[in-house]
């Protein structure tokens, strides 16, 4: 899903966020703190890169997969025969310059017409093996990706509710799309790129070495050494500038889409210009970020020029003096410029791909802290699905806190029998909506149980759990789909008519029929075209179709006008027929006909019966009725 657009900054996602990773600060020694906290960054960045790898090396070679492994053979194989074609073919321009010249001997009988032929030739077969090397090698990339992208998706759903209540909207997507982006990018050219590259050096070295004399080989040793020396150190300065671009860019998306998602606060505060301000504040450091790495780039470039030049220029000033002396021919003049250019190429690339390879190193060391983050709720081994035989729930002592300094149920001890209906009721913050929660285990409880027929929900697979708990929660969100898919979500498979007859039952067809697409109509980014309380009956259509044995209305009726409300209840109590179902309600009118009411107050359980009960009782049930109905009578 996307909103905005693509600038500076890159691409706005939506719906998922970015976790922020830090490394831990270690003591630091007499060198002084700032010394000593770059050389745990450091040694941090190298235990991450080499993590990365080793996480990598099964995409690339994956044991369950030979066609994986025949791929990666061929492609290699293909890349050596490309090599040996790239090397020799300088060798095949000597011949056609000395033919032309009249000096040496005549090459391969083919004469200057016939060498020229076949150095265009072999300049067309290296080209060749390597367009066919990359496409041998396309489906293994390509299907790396696609694993590893689902893989962290499924992982993030994964992730407990304490996670995605705790995230940032807009910043996960960059850690993914970067991530995927460096897994491509290291796979690519980690194979194609460094490793030719030192393959055709060690063979440029051998030929000078074996056809000129040592000195050449001695210029061209020392030449590359400086040049990849310098690239490194210039580049590990770049990788830290583009670190901090990335996270300026991080920090703009990030404010863009807060700003985004809360339109309609923006306007009633009116504050655009303040927000505005704020995402240029964000794009600001963004734009330093950014020239310093524009800066440090020409630094580089300036620089590999120097390097490459220089040691080409030593290399022709000897064969120049070899020609001069009549060692050499002009053919063997030639051919060493060709050397020097053939490997001036790649070398001048190796910066970037140094600097991307690491770049691509840290967005995946990123993305796989993302794969290891823990999953709070877990599946026990061998779990069984939860299997019902009629729905009775049960907390037993339970006791749960978001945070354990703060406890928010104390010891709630509670019974839903079978087919029945308990109504949840309290002041805000008493605990209702957490028992909710407990219940399709969102979270586990710290102390005590809760069972469903007798089993314990941490004993049970999460699926089978879901499967048999529908939930209408208190602020239904939508899918920026059409309300027929909104609907059919829930269940797989829903046809047409299932669609309809669920939004009969949350009296919401009649209203579709009336709109001009129907069924077809588009609810638009979380639903914001439909009313708030179009949009809870077509979450309760939603969860009417699934038809689960155990129903949890958290507020369900909230967003609803009185009549609405009304229709709704009536629904909501045919749909919970031979059902156990969970009313979870801050207005008391709503639950008067439930079988049980319970009251909670400040995480306790201080009172329970039924309607007439609590009120003849004259406690904290009858305050808040008789509350809620003078309320009422004054509105």
């Amino acid at each position: 899903m996307r909103v905005g657009t693509k600038g500076a900054a890159g691409s706005w996602a939506l719906a998922i966020s970015r976790p922020r990773f830090y490394i831990p600060y270690l003591r630091p020694n007499a060198k002084g703190p700032d010394q000593m906290n770059q050389t745990d960054v450091a040694a941090a960045e190298k235990r991450s890169a080499v993590r990365t790898i080793r996480k990598v090396v099964p995409y690339l070679w994956p044991k369950d997969l030979p066609w994986v492994r025949r791929r990666v053979v061929g492609a290699l194989l293909i890349l050596i025969l490309a090599k040996l074609v790239t090397v020799l073919t300088p060798v095949l321009y000597k011949g056609a310059v000395d033919a032309l010249a009249g000096e040496g001997a005549p090459m391969l009988a083919l004469g200057a017409v016939g060498l020229t032929l076949a150095y265009g030739l072999a300049r067309l077969m290296s080209n060749g093996f390597q367009q066919l090397r990359d496409a041998v090698f396309a489906a293994v990339g390509q299907r790396a990706l696609r694993k590893l992208a689902l893989e962290t998706f499924q992982h993030i759903h994964r992730l407990s509710m304490r996670y995605h209540i705790t995230r940032k909207t807009g910043g996960l997507s960059r850690i993914i799309e970067r991530g995927v982006k460096g897994v491509d990018f290291l796979l690519r050219f980690l194979l194609f790129s460094i490793g030719p590259l030192v393959l055709e050096l060690v063979m440029v070295a051998g030929i000078f070495f074996f056809l000129f004399d040592a000195r050449y080989l001695a210029a061209v040793v020392v030449t590359i050494a400086l040049y990849v020396w310098f690239t490194f150190k210039v580049t590990e300065w770049r990788v830290k500038l583009r670190r901090e671009m990335n996270d300026q860019d991080t920090d703009a998306n990030q404010k863009a889409i807060d700003s985004l998602l809360n339109f309609e606060t923006v306007k009633y505060f009116g504050a655009e210009e303040r927000e505005a301000a704020r995402y240029d504040a964000a794009m600001r450091g963004y734009e330093r970020a950014a020239l310093l790495t524009s800066y440090s780039l020409a630094a580089l470039n300036f620089g590999q020029a120097f390097l490459i030049t220089s040691g080409l220029v030593a290399v022709m000033v000897m064969a120049a003096m070899g020609v001069q002396d009549g060692t050499l021919t002009v053919g063997d003049f030639v051919m060493v410029n060709a050397y020097m250019i053939q490997i001036t190429m790649p070398l001048n690339f190796l910066g970037t791909v140094y600097r991307e390879i690491r770049q691509a190193l840290v967005d995946m060391g990123e993305m796989f802290d993302l794969l290891e983050q823990p999953s709070e709720v877990k599946d026990k081994p061998g779990a069984a699905p939860v299997a019902i035989t009629g729905g009775e729930i049960a907390l037993e002592d339970v006791r749960f806190g978001y945070d354990p300094k703060r406890e928010i149920l104390k010891g709630v001890n509670l019974t839903v029998p079978a087919g029945h209906t308990v109504a949840i009721v309290g002041a805000t913050g008493s605990g209702k909506s957490t028992i909710g929660r407990l219940l399709f285990r969102f979270y586990d409880v710290t102390h005590g149980a809760l069972r469903i027929d007798g089993q314990d929900v941490r004993d049970v697979t999460q699926k089978s759990l879901h499967d048999v708990i529908g939930v209408v929660p208190q602020d239904t969100v939508l899918f920026n789909d059409t309300i027929r898919y909104n609907i059919a979500y829930g269940r797989d498979g829903a046809t047409q008519d299932d669609v309809e007859a669920a939004a009969r039952a949350a009296q919401i067809h009649d209203f579709i029929e009336t709109l001009p697409e129907g069924y077809d109509t588009a609810v638009g980014e979380r639903g914001l075209k439909l009313s708030g309380g179009e949009k809870q009956r077509v979450g309760i259509a939603r969860t009417l179709l699934k038809n689960p044995p155990i129903l949890l209305l958290d507020e369900a009726t909230s967003a609803l006008d009185s009549q609405t409300e009304h229709d709704i209840q009536s629904a909501l109590r045919r749909a919970g027929k031979g059902r156990t179902v969970i009313t979870i309600a801050h207005r008391l009118s709503t639950v008067a006909e439930a079988d049980q009411i319970v009251v909670l107050d400040a995480g306790e359980v201080v009172e329970r019966g039924t309607h007439d009960e609590l009120l003849d009782r004259g406690g904290r049930y009858a305050h808040l009725w008789h509350r809620q109905q003078s309320d009422d009578f004054a509105a």
